[in-house]
């Protein structure tokens, strides 16, 4: 691990919630999007245009991924959600439930009812 050459400060602490920077993504840029879909980002962290991570809010609908674009891990703060493969199979998580999404997983996010989450995505 290397030291940063100069050292940092108290400023350099993100507190993760509402106060990040939001971003809101372009659903255009998911392969299929129901018309419902909502969400957005607070992102507390991005490195290196390849990992960030942040506080989420979505609405409910459903976004498919024809692959996952990064490993992505999540925890529930508030709120459901379902992951769906291609095959039906699914998988809930609700309030204090952790989970990751692997790179390239090919399925649907279901968002089933107003919810938080904070999350980690690397790729």
């Amino acid at each position: 691990m290397t030291t940063p050459a100069t050292p940092l400060t108290i400023d350099a602490v993100r507190a993760v919630d509402r106060t990040a920077p939001r971003v809101v993504p372009d659903p255009a840029g998911y392969d299929r999007v129901t018309g419902d879909w909502a969400e957005a980002e607070y992102r507390a962290v991005e490195i290196a245009d390849d990992s960030l991570g942040g506080l989420w809010e979505g609405e409910p609908g459903e976004v498919f991924f024809e692959s996952w674009p990064y490993t992505e891990f999540c925890v529930v703060i508030s709120g459901r959600v379902a992951v769906r493969d291609d095959a039906g199979a699914r998988r809930e998580f609700g309030p204090g439930e952790a989970f990751v999404v692997p790179r390239g997983f090919r399925g649907t996010w279901e968002t089933l009812e107003p919810s938080v989450k904070y999350f980690v995505a690397m790729r």
